[in-house]
């Protein structure tokens, strides 16, 4: 290899690191990458903002608008209000995951996991049973039903881009369908069957602390409570909430003791279920410490749960201003696997955290569709969708759907026009449907084809491909295809799903020319192997989304996504070289 491939391979690697981090944003690492690729010659301006000029990112944008427009309609209400109910957990696990996916296939998946996971957690609530058993396979069905159309995921988007730019016809309508629902089918019966079984249960059937969702909360004493004990105050035998430490100037107490005597300005930490935790704002004496100075009047609390490329990631509290920032208070923070520790306004935040923020009643109007959060919801009453607004949208779905399949127009084409229509007929406000894009994916998936580009162009993605063509070359065909099946699978568990298909697509190609084989296969299989993300909370948002809501650790996704990834890529390679000739 020459210099330039050298150089591209550590500037990928770096873009892996950085994206497995989750410490810097993912479009900044990658807008970063490409003007170090660019600077250095290895690039040309052409190659490196192809990107942003390639109909992929503009087609997604479009298709955010449709999915958060059936949201707001609740175009989905009637199926998901039949799908929990009476009937055993696998019963009600079936009637869960059959129509995610199938919707999935359709409109993106992120919404649908959004919209599910609420109603699934305030029905557990409401029945005291857990979420845990519902909300992961929730996100595996989406992610699986997104394979049935090229619009089901931005990643067949992204992957059919490239191929026009390859010279190879894109992906059509349902094409992608031949082997996504057979993929499809086993997922949801997998899940229906195996799940239960393999799944453990993070959350007590009570509000006990045992398996609870833990958050910690921060509590200031008041002049009120000045000299009386834990025990007067009666802050010892609370009902699923634990005070685990004091804070006095700068020295902590712990464990504490019955008969501690508070002081005026102590600072308490508590951890419990979260509506235990909100409980501790109607005791007499205490006020949250980060609810100091922040006006209650016409507020309510939601749960925020942070994006994995959020500006958040890795920044504390009073790093970002949070307050001044978003216009709310975080009151409590939630982290699978454990409770956050030290100060919640010092906690680096992570991707997946859930935040507790008391804000104005606009919280999540304005920042739902923003990108810093997977998901905002209140923990009060939801605002009701417009339902008269919801035959509309259906109709435009159909039609996009419809038009796009018979092949009358393209799919960007199509999009644009649907969000148009959407704005124009008043299904969503044109504010709305600006921030119903998510320009976090859109700029990484601009971004990322200036990388593939230096992947392609320096000769990185020939070398890479000799080396998987000689391991595995002695397994015939179907074992070359494996290679890059099971390589991209992997990638995507590191690093954001379309950067994985933009970063593997080009060694894809030149795997199947060294190979002389059917570059169309492989190219559906970089597509579902960077969409089938089952092994971590990381590999695709909206496994980041339930991993918190959820109260799962991080072990658990493997548990379930391990031998549901074995299925996946049975069933790949067992269709892929039927439907598409491997020569």
């Amino acid at each position: 290899m020459g210099w330039e491939a050298w150089f591209t391979l550590a500037v990928v690697l770096a873009v892996v690191g950085l994206l497995a981090s989750e410490r810097v944003s993912g479009p900044f690492v990658l807008l970063g990458a490409v003007t170090v690729l660019l600077v250095t010659g290895v690039i040309t301006p052409e190659s490196a903002f192809a990107g942003f000029s390639n109909p992929a990112p503009i087609t997604v944008a479009a298709l955010y608008v449709l999915a958060r427009a059936a949201e707001v309609s609740g175009l989905l209400e009637p199926v998901t209000g039949a799908m929990l109910g009476n009937g055993s957990t696998r019963g009600r696990l079936l009637r869960v995951v059959g129509p995610t996916a199938a919707a999935s296939g359709f409109l993106n998946n992120t919404p649908i996991v959004a919209l599910l996971a609420r109603q699934v957690t305030s029905w557990a609530a409401r029945v005291g049973r857990s979420p845990a058993p519902y909300l992961m396979p929730i996100s595996f069905a989406a992610i699986a039903g997104g394979l049935i159309t090229v619009i089901g995921t931005s990643t067949n988007v992204v992957v059919a881009g490239l191929m026009g730019e390859a010279g190879v016809a894109p992906l059509r309508f349902f094409e992608i369908g031949w082997v996504g629902l057979p993929i499809t089918l086993a997922t949801v019966a997998f899940l229906a069957l195996f799940s239960h079984a393999l799944l453990p249960d993070r959350r007590a059937p009570t509000d006990r602390m045992d398996g609870a969702r833990e958050f910690a909360v921060e509590m200031e004493v008041t002049a009120a409570l000045d000299g009386r004990t834990v025990a007067d105050v009666g802050l010892r035998n609370l009902e699923g909430v634990y005070l685990v430490e004091i804070e006095r100037s700068g020295h902590v107490i712990a464990p504490v003791a019955p008969d501690e005597v508070l002081a005026a300005s102590d600072r308490l930490t508590f951890v419990g279920n979260v509506d235990r935790v909100l409980d501790l704002q109607r005791i007499p004496g205490l006020v949250s410490a980060s609810e100091r100075h922040f006006e209650v009047g016409g507020s309510r609390f939601f749960e925020a749960v942070v994006a994995p490329g959020s500006t958040l990631v890795g920044s504390t509290l009073k790093d970002v201003g949070f307050r001044g920032r978003y216009g709310g208070a975080v009151v409590a923070i939630h982290r699978s696997g454990g409770r956050v520790p030290g100060k919640l306004g010092e906690v680096a935040l992570r991707g997946g955290d859930v935040l507790v923020v008391l804000a104005g009643t606009d919280f999540a109007g304005r920042w739902r569709d923003r990108g810093d959060f997977l998901v905002v919801s209140s923990l009060g009453a939801e605002v009701p969708p417009r339902r008269g607004k919801r035959t509309v949208v259906g109709l435009v779905a159909v039609a996009l759907v419809g038009l796009v399949a018979v092949g009358v127009v393209g799919i960007l084409e199509a999009s644009l026009v649907a969000a148009g229509l959407l704005v124009v007929t008043g299904a969503l406000t044109a504010t709305e449907a600006r921030e119903s894009v998510d320009l976090n994916v859109v700029v990484v998936i601009a971004a990322s084809f200036g990388v593939g580009a230096a992947v392609e162009g320096s000769g990185l993605a020939g070398s890479v491909a000799s080396g998987l063509v000689g391991a595995f070359g002695t397994f015939g065909d179907v074992g070359v295809l494996a290679g890059v099946l099971v390589a991209t699978t992997l990638l995507t568990e590191l690093i954001t799903n379309n950067a994985a298909a933009v970063l593997m697509f080009p060694i894809a190609m030149a795997v199947s020319t060294q190979a002389g084989l059917n570059p169309r296969a492989f190219a559906v299989a970089v597509a579902v192997g960077a969409s089938a993300s089952f092994l971590t909370p990381v590999g695709y948002q909206t496994n980041t989304m339930v991993y918190g809501m959820g109260g799962y650790r991080f072990g658990d996704f493997a548990r379930l996504g391990g031998p549901l990834t074995l299925v996946m890529l049975a069933v790949t390679l067992a269709v892929v070289p039927a439907v598409w000739p491997l020569r």
